[in-house]
C-alpha cells in the first residue's frame, strides 16, 4: 500500500485503509501460498445507481485504529474458523467513483469450499461491524449517509 494506507500484518492477516485505487493482484498476492488451492477474491465496486436514483460517487470514511482492530479481528477469526492460510481485507476511503472497487476481500485455503465460505463470511462480518460510514452522492440531490450494508435505506443527517 502507499503512504496514505494504514495497515496491519499479522498471523497469516493483512488488513487496511487507503485512500487510493485498490489493486485486486497486490491483494490476492498478499494470501498466494504454495499450500493453497484455492484462493477466493471479491471486489465491492461502486454502482451507478440505489433505488433507481443515478448515484454520483460514494464516499467512504472511517475511525482508522478502531477500524483496523475490528477488521483484524474479524480477519483472525474467519481465519481459525474456516482453516485458512491467510486472509486480506483492504477498504478505500474518500470519494470512490462508480465502477471502482471499495473493498478487496481475498482468502486463501487448501480447499475451495473453506475459500467461499470464509469470503462470504468476512464481507458480510466487515459490512456488520467495520467503522466505515458510506454517503452516497446522487446527480440531482443532496447525497445521503446509510449504513454499510446491501439494501440498508439511510437516513439524511442535518448540520
Amino acid at each position: 500500500m502507499t503512504h496514505d494506507s494504514t495497515e496491519i500484518k499479522e498471523d497469516g492477516c493483512y488488513v487496511a485503509l487507503t485512500s487510493q485505487h485498490l489493486s485486486v493482484t497486490d491483494v490476492m498476492d498478499r494470501v498466494r501460498s504454495p499450500q493453497a488451492g484455492a484462493i477466493v477474491m471479491f471486489a465491492g465496486t461502486t454502482r451507478d445507481n440505489f433505488g433507481g436514483k443515478p448515484v454520483k460517487e460514494l464516499q467512504y470514511s472511517a475511525y482508522n485504529p478502531l477500524a483496523l482492530r475490528t477488521m483484524l479481528s474479524i480477519c483472525k477469526d474467519i481465519r481459525a474458523r474456516y482453516s485458512l492460510i491467510s486472509i486480506a481485507m483492504v477498504h478505500r476511503l474518500g470519494i470512490v467513483p462508480i465502477g471502482e472497487e471499495s473493498i478487496l476481500v481475498a482468502v486463501s485455503a487448501p480447499h475451495r469450499q473453506a475459500a467461499w465460505g470464509a469470503g462470504e463470511q468476512a464481507l458480510e462480518d466487515c459490512k456488520e461491524r467495520v467503522e466505515v460510514w458510506k454517503r452516497e452522492e446522487f446527480d440531482d440531490e443532496e447525497g445521503i449517509w446509510r449504513a454499510n450494508r446491501d439494501g440498508t435505506a439511510g437516513q439524511k443527517v442535518s448540520s
